[in-house]
This record gives structure tokens, C-alpha cells and sequence, in this order.
């Protein structure tokens, strides 16, 4: 199966009426808005940023050391990212999946999988004991191959899964086809361990936690600068300043702060688009009764999940670079995206021609080189940073906050000693290399994709030396 490369004026027409905002965050229930930071004032911890890696490393620094006096800032409104803006996948993968864990960190591969685990298992706890209520369901992911040649990417991800001890399950193309009746499925692998998860209330609902163990919320406060202090760090907003003992940095995709990481993290845009509430008859006629999160394996792959009130959340294939790491809200809307993607939907389900769709978003995705997060520490050990998790943060937030505390508060531990945790992916190259290159990469991978997944000169080059570009 080769999906569109450009939409028809059907497909433009379906998405002409859509709301440009993401589903999740256009609610009457969103939280009203915190006041910005004005004035002076102190505290043991600032974090930098309101998506899931700040509010956990807020609500974790609370829980660690009950007493310590914890600042949040965020520049605009919680979850404003790509918090709110994502699928609502929740993996227990810290690495982007078993191949890329596998490629890129072999000999501590099962600690990995064994810790993304285990933090997935203490997310879940995490949302019982404070009562989030966020739809969390582990109703597990099944990705498909919808071309012959992707039959491999699936047969590796379950040799691996195997040798792990991981229950993944590999489907023939029929057995796949029973459980979604999209007719051009070919295989399948099922991962039990996946659950999905309304985005935004899984940070509303971890907000309103931070607030009662005494975190300061200061949303629409966009720092400024960073200053090393003989006690510590200033951060300046520009209306207000807080010193603090320690910062933690949880700004991802956003336009970073330390020049150090300016080379280590491109911003690159995805899209969704939020279909109408589905009818029992069409329900019916795509099978999908599991309701598990789903997913093909190309290059340019789509991801798709259902809502508790029968809606489909259909996204991905394209992700869209801007020159110069170019990041603000004007890359956020790109109605030939939703049209493209409302075709796909419709190619994968020919069964819902037809069906309407009523919002369509864009966000900024953190794409490092491997694919997966990495940390540092800078002004004297004083403040930490994390980012890089490439798409793939919802469930890994939890750990990549848990290893920043970890850093900060100078504790040995075994995540700090992970390879992962002690290394850094490689950097990209300047402008205009940069743009070239990215270019370049996603041309190729889409000629992958339309001639049986053959990889050309280039993308064979970015193997050898790990340098890659996550579609």
C-alpha cells in the first residue's frame, strides 16, 4: 500500500470546517490560568516549563523532600506544547521503541526495558493515589504493516521482544485484520503493555497534585535568562525573578535557553486531525473492538487511537522542519497536512468515506539524533536539563524527570549510571547544513516508503554514523 502524497479537493473540502485547536485543550474544564511571576522572590527548586516533564519533576520533588520550596514556570498555559497537542500514547519504552533501544544501547538494553517498566507501573499507581482522572487505559498498541517490505520491522521488534521476555505478539495479516478490518493490513504486532491516555487531563490532573503538595504555578511567564549565582541561579522573566538553589530545565521542542543544547534538538512539526464521534454501524464496520492504540511501520508512519466518546484521533506522516530550528505558533496550522492526512484515514478505512472531521493541530516535536532523551547538568551541577525524547515522552517524562532530580540533587543511583543517562546523542549540523540535511533525509525516506523500503546511499550513511532524522 502506497498512501497519497497530495490531497484531493474532496479531502480539502472534509477539513475546510475543522477547529484549529487541539480536541484536548478546547474545553470548558481547562483550568483558569495562574497569574505570571512579578517581582523577587526565592526558591530550592525552579522548574522551567509546564508540559508533563516539569509537572513531574514538581510533583516528584514534593514527594522526595516535602519541605523544599518548588517554582514552576511556564511561559504560556500548561500543557500549551506538545503536552497537549500529542496522541495520548503512553509507552513504557525510555529508547523509542526495542529496535532503535537496540541499535543504539545493546549491552544495557533489558535494564532499560526493565525501568521503562517499572516507571509505566509507577505512572499508573501515580494517577490511582491522586485520583487523575485522565482515561487511562491499557489497552495495549498494535502496529501494522500495511506493505509487504515492513513485515521485517515487525518480525525484529518481536525477535528482541522475545529474548527479553517481553509478551509482544507477532500476527499474520489475517489474525491483524480481525482485530482492525483495514483491508490492506498485511501483519501485525500487538504490545500489551501500551496504554493511551487523555493527554490533557493526564496534565491537568497532575497539576492540580503539584498545587496540593504547595507548588508556586506561575503560568504566561517566559523566562528570559539564566545567571549562575554564588547561591545558586537567577531566572528572569520579564516581569519577575526567581533565585533559585536549583533549575530544572523541561522546555523540549522550545527554543532552548543553554546554547549548549541549541545544536542537540531540532523542532519539527507534526500534525492530528480529531474525527466526529463515530456511529455504531461504522464502529462496526472497521472491527477495532479492542480500542488499542495503533500504528502503521513506515517511514512516514501514522498514528491513530480512539476516544471514550467514539471519536478517532488520526496523525503523523509528515513531520515538517523550518530553517533555522523555526518554532512558534505560525507552523502550528497547515490545512494541506489535515487534508492530506483525512486521505490516509480514509485509504487505511475506506469503510468511513464520509466521515467528518472536527479539529485539526499542529505541534512542535524534540528530535534529537537517537531519537531518545539525554541530560546534562551545567552552572556547577546546579541546574539539569532533559530533552530529545522525539515523540515518544508521554510515559518516558516520568523517568527523564526522575534521573534530572536525581543529577540535582546528587544522588548515585542506577539510572544515573545508565550509558543512556551518561551520554549524548550526536549533534546536528549548522545551518545551512542543517535544513540540507534534514531535507535530504526526508526526501529519501519517502522514496523508502514508495519502492519497497529500499534505503538509498544517503539514509544508509546516516546508519552507519547514528546520525538520524525520526519521521
Amino acid at each position: 500500500m502506497k498512501f497519497s502524497h497530495e490531497p484531493n479537493l474532496q479531502a480539502l473540502a472534509a477539513v475546510a470546517g475543522v477547529t484549529h485547536q487541539p480536541f484536548w485543550l478546547d474545553r470548558p474544564e481547562r483550568p483558569e490560568a495562574s497569574e505570571p511571576l512579578r517581582g523577587t522572590i526565592r526558591a530550592d527548586l525552579v522548574i522551567i516549563g509546564g508540559g508533563y516533564t516539569g509537572l513531574w519533576t514538581a510533583l516528584l520533588a514534593a514527594t522526595r523532600s516535602p519541605g523544599r520550596s518548588i517554582v514552576l514556570l511556564e511561559s504560556g498555559r500548561i500543557a500549551d506544547g506538545a503536552s497537549g497537542r500529542n496522541g495520548g500514547f503512553v509507552s513504557p519504552s525510555l529508547t523509542h521503541g526495542l529496535l532503535n533501544g537496540a541499535a543504539r544501547f545493546p549491552s544495557e538494553l533489558a535494564t532499560l526495558v526493565r525501568l521503562g517498566n517499572q516507571s509505566l507501573n509507577e505512572f499508573e499507581a501515580t494517577l490511582l493515589e491522586e485520583g487523575i482522572d485522565c482515561d487511562f487505559i491499557r489497552a495495549g498498541e498494535l502496529d501494522v504493516a500495511v506493505a509487504e517490505h515492513q513485515i521485517e520491522n515487525l518480525e525484529a521488534t518481536a525477535k528482541i521482544a522475545a529474548e527479553l521476555g517481553e509478551p509482544m505478539e507477532l500476527l499474520s495479516g489475517e489474525q491483524a485484520r480481525l482485530r482492525a478490518h483495514g483491508p490492506n493490513i498485511v501483519a501485525g504486532l500487538f504490545d500489551p503493555s501500551v496504554a493511551i491516555v487523555d493527554p490533557a487531563r493526564l496534565a491537568w490532573g497532575l497539576l492540580a497534585a503539584c498545587l496540593r503538595r504547595g507548588v508556586v504555578v506561575h503560568e504566561n511567564s517566559p523566562v528570559e535568562a539564566l545567571t549562575e549565582t554564588s547561591s545558586g541561579v537567577s531566572v528572569k522573566t520579564h516581569a519577575g525573578v526567581v533565585h533559585g538553589s536549583r533549575v530544572a530545565l523541561a522546555t523540549n521542542a522550545y527554543p532552548p535557553l543553554l546554547a549548549r543544547l541549541r545544536n542537540y534538538v531540532v523542532p519539527v512539526y507534526d500534525f492530528a486531525l480529531m474525527t466526529e464521534p463515530l456511529t455504531d454501524e461504522q464502529w462496526e464496520s472497521i472491527g477495532w473492538k479492542g480500542r488499542e492504540g495503533m500504528a502503521d511501520v513506515g517511514n512516514r508512519f501514522h498514528y491513530f487511537r480512539p476516544t471514550v466518546d467514539g471519536r478517532i484521533l488520526w496523525g503523523g506522516y509528515n513531520a515538517l522542519y523550518h530553517r533555522g530550528n523555526g518554532f512558534g505558533a505560525e507552523f502550528e496550522d497547515d490545512p494541506h497536512e489535515y487534508a492530506l492526512l483525512a486521505m490516509h484515514l480514509l485509504e487505511f478505512f475506506p469503510q468511513l468515506e464520509g466521515l467528518g472531521f472536527s479539529h485539526g493541530w499542529g505541534g512542535a516535536i524534540d528530535t534529537c539524533s537517537r531519537f531518545s532523551p539525554f541530560w546534562g547538568t551545567t552552572h556547577g551541577g546546579r541546574t539539569a536539563y532533559v530533552a530529545g525524547y522525539t515523540g515518544l515522552g508521554v510515559g518516558a517524562t516520568r523517568f527523564g524527570a526522575q534521573v534530572m532530580l536525581d543529577l540535582l540533587d546528587g544522588h548515585v543511583t542506577e539510572r544515573t549510571e545508565l550509558a543512556m543517562v551518561r551520554s549524548k546523542p550526536l549533534p546536528f549540523p549548522p545551518e545551512p547544513l542543517r535544513g540540507l540535511g534534514i531535507g535530504w533525509t526526508t526526501r529519501s525516506l519517502a522514496h523508502a516508503d514508495d519502492h519497497e523500503g529500499h534505503r538509498n546511499l544517503w539514509l544508509r550513511a546516516l546508519d552507519r554514523v547514528g546520525l538520524g532524522f525520526d519521521s
